[in-house]
């Protein structure tokens, strides 16, 4: 998308770390790096809006609310519970990494959900371990990784979903009262696109 390229594209031109691979960092280090680049270098704040989806007397409110967000007040939030080591079988294990931004761009290639998820997990395995033997990714063909990944049966899979479900994010509740209607909204706001409208 326009975004992943224009976020590639600032973090390349503001980095003054030589031989940086932005496309090899973590997804969450991206965002949050580019995040702060734009806190510092733009301005802090940054106005949204947020349609009030209180029903009144059987009607939605519909309100359009502004909220001020600073951004540094946003926080990486739930590290603590990434286990990165997953043991599929008995003796099948798989230890996974952080995607890394690359995978971003990759997934604007495929035209489907399987596909996109399937790539991000072959992308993401650093090693397999099959109790006797390590296989390191790097070692491995695309296709070899992704024909790993399509074997896997579906309690497998799952094991490896919560992996991705549970990676770190950029965080933050949005407290606003609609002026209209007055109803309380607590709204989480996820990763970066959702921080700027």
């Amino acid at each position: 998308t326009t975004l992943f390229r224009s976020i590639r594209q600032v973090l390349q031109n503001c980095t003054l770390t030589e031989n940086l691979d932005i496309d090899r960092l973590p997804v969450i280090d991206v965002e949050y790096y580019f995040l702060h680049l734009r806190a510092r270098s733009v301005g802090e704040m940054v106005e949204n809006k947020y349609r009030c989806e209180n029903v009144v007397e059987d009607k939605e409110c519909g309100n359009l609310m502004d909220v001020n967000v600073n951004l540094l007040d946003i926080k990486v939030e739930g590290t603590e519970n990434v286990n990165d080591f997953i043991q599929l079988t008995d003796k099948l294990s798989i230890k996974l990494k952080y995607p890394e931004f690359h995978i971003v761009g990759d997934s604007l290639q495929y035209d489907n959900v399987n596909q996109v998820t399937f790539n991000m997990i072959a992308s993401s395995i650093e090693y397999i371990y099959d109790g006797d033997q390590y296989y390191y990714a790097k070692e491995q063909t695309t296709e070899e990784l992704m024909e790993f990944v399509e074997s896997l049966n579906q309690e497998q899979f799952s094991k490896i979903e919560n992996f991705f479900e549970n990676l770190p994010k950029l965080r933050k509740t949005l407290d606003i009262t609609c002026k209209k209607c007055g109803y309380n909204h607590e709204i989480l706001v996820e990763g970066l696109e959702n921080f700027f409208g």
